[in-house]
């Protein structure tokens, strides 16, 4: 894809954004399933709810802004994928493994935390205030997903990691 105006970025970011969405959609139910703490597996699980919304929410503002979302392979996400299918498949204890777990699912939430507040920016700019108040909204989202990742860890699990 050529980019040559900041619209042209903003369709690049939202193609992206809708890749990283979908590859979590698969990806969120093997964090769940790897994990034996209950209150770290239901984060997990109600952010596959809300992941799903954000892609049907990208669909909306691509159909709006008349851009194809598919087409696109979001590598960072890739990666960061598979670095928490790294640690989901080591061995040792559950615990300090949960740990890396809730570190690594703050990765991507840093990520797309980036992604949406960048996306909503150039939204914003362009005029397009629908899209920008709905990228602003699964923005707002991702931050509470990244929150109570931090809460689980710094009330519980890093605590038990702690006394391994």
């Amino acid at each position: 894809m050529k980019i040559t105006t900041l619209e042209d970025l903003l369709a690049d970011e939202l193609k992206d954004l809708y890749s990283a969405e979908n590859q979590l959609v698969k990806a969120l139910p093997k964090m769940a399933k790897g994990v034996d703490s209950e209150d770290l597996r239901s984060a997990f699980e109600d952010h596959l709810k809300q992941t799903r919304n954000h892609a049907e929410r990208l669909e909306q503002i691509c159909k709006q802004l008349e851009i194809n979302p598919r087409g696109k392979k979001c590598v960072g996400m890739e990666g960061l994928i598979e670095e928490g299918s790294e640690i989901l498949n080591m061995e040792g204890e559950m615990e300090p493994l949960e740990a890396g777990v809730i570190g690594a699912a703050q990765r991507v939430e840093h990520y797309e935390i980036a992604a949406y507040g960048t996306a909503a920016a150039h939204a914003r700019q362009l005029g397009f205030m629908d899209a920008a108040d709905l990228l602003h909204q699964t923005l707002e989202e991702e931050k509470q997903a990244n929150d109570k990742l931090t809460q689980i860890a710094e009330n519980r699990i890093n605590v038990q990691a702690a006394m391994m």
